[in-house]
């Protein structure tokens, strides 16, 4: 899969959000982007895709995953009223059995 933003129009618009969601949650601009997660919490298996709504625990409805990032001791998962517009992100701690999967094909400019 290639690196992708749900409703960006092009690459290059593509790039332009991913920087201003990372910088609105100050989270690094990764070499490798993101593109599915999966983890324990509470004893239950939990995953996320970016363009697919997050796992109905979070109560986010059909809300779009947007972006995910790589923190120090966290991931930051963006839907646009976590973390991507407004609000914070949800936090999956790293040490939650974490399993990153990354995008194929990823734009660094």
């Amino acid at each position: 899969m290639n690196f992708f933003v749900p409703a960006a129009e092009n690459e290059e618009q593509a790039e332009r959000v991913y920087k201003s969601f990372a910088k609105f949650i100050h989270a690094p601009i990764p070499e490798k982007r993101i593109w599915k997660l999966g983890w324990q919490h509470n004893g239950t298996y939990m995953h996320c895709e970016v363009g697919k709504p997050l796992p109905s625990y979070y109560q986010t409805g059909s809300e779009p995953v947007l972006a995910i990032f790589e923190c120090s001791n966290v991931f930051k998962i963006c839907t646009e009223n976590r973390g991507g517009v407004r609000g914070e992100p949800v936090l999956v701690g790293k040490d939650y059995d974490t399993s990153p999967v990354y995008f194929e094909q990823n734009i660094i400019k």
